[in-house]
Formats: C-alpha cells, sequence, structure tokens
C-alpha cells in the first residue's frame, strides 16, 4: 500500500525558506513528503493559481486534498514532523500554536522578502498582477 504524497510548495530561490523546508522531516506515518519549487512550472502551482494563492506571500502544503496557506501551512508541518533533529524540535515547539504560527509567519514573510530583494531576485508572481515583479 502506498503512503499519501504531501505537497510543499515553496520558493526555493530564498535561503531561507530552503533551509527550512529542506531540513523538515515528516512523521513517517503521516505519508510522503514532496517539495515543489514554486519558480518551476507544475500542476501543484497550477492549482495553487486557480486558487487565488499568492505563493510569494506564502508556502503551500497540500495534504490528503487540503491546501494550507502560509501560517496555516508552517502550522500543519509543525504538528506533523518529526521531533527528531534540533530544527524539528524548535519548529514543533514554536509552530505548534495555531494562535503563534499566525502571529511569526508575517515577520518570517518580512524577513523572505527583505532577503529576496536584497539578493536582486524577482517575485514569482503566480498570479499575474500587473507591476508585481519586484519586490
Amino acid at each position: 500500500m502506498s503512503r499519501p504524497e504531501i505537497l510543499l510548495v515553496y520558493d526555493k530561490e530564498c535561503p531561507a525558506c530552503n533551509t527550512y523546508c529542506q531540513s523538515v522531516k515528516i512523521r513517517e506515518t503521516v505519508g510522503d513528503l514532496k517539495i515543489i519549487d514554486a519558480r518551476e512550472k507544475s500542476e501543484a502551482l497550477d492549482e495553487i493559481t486557480k486558487l487565488g494563492l499568492d505563493i510569494d506571500q506564502g508556502m503551500v502544503l497540500k495534504m490528503g486534498g487540503q491546501f494550507y496557506y502560509g501560517s496555516d501551512a508552517i502550522h500543519a508541518l509543525a504538528l506533523i514532523s518529526s521531533r527528531s533533529g534540533l530544527l524539528n524540535l524548535i519548529n514543533y515547539w514554536i509552530f505548534k500554536s495555531k494562535a503563534v504560527s499566525s502571529w511569526v509567519y508575517p515577520a518570517l514573510r518580512l524577513f523572505r522578502n527583505l532577503l529576496l530583494k536584497m539578493l536582486g531576485k524577482t517575485k514569482i508572481n503566480n498570479l499575474s498582477a500587473p507591476g508585481n515583479e519586484k519586490f
């Protein structure tokens, strides 16, 4: 029997996002985590765009046919993550609370946007909003 596939879509060009997403480990009983770069064309990104979710404003977790966006995604990841390793343990203790996730995630997003601006990166702009290509 195959394990459920869990998709995590994020901006791989963001060093902080990439480190986090490559480090998070989910419990083996939950399913197989597949990491998708939001800067590459994929069915998952097409679905996210159709839902009107701006990938520049938050990562997306798709699990069991349900989409979790931004702070909800990081909260869900904390709940299904393994507690092995320091980063996973810290992730769990910070983001296990939905309220704390809702408060901390916007600060992380601000840091991400500043970092990408300093690195000269463009926005993904999956919603094709005019004038929304740069940070």
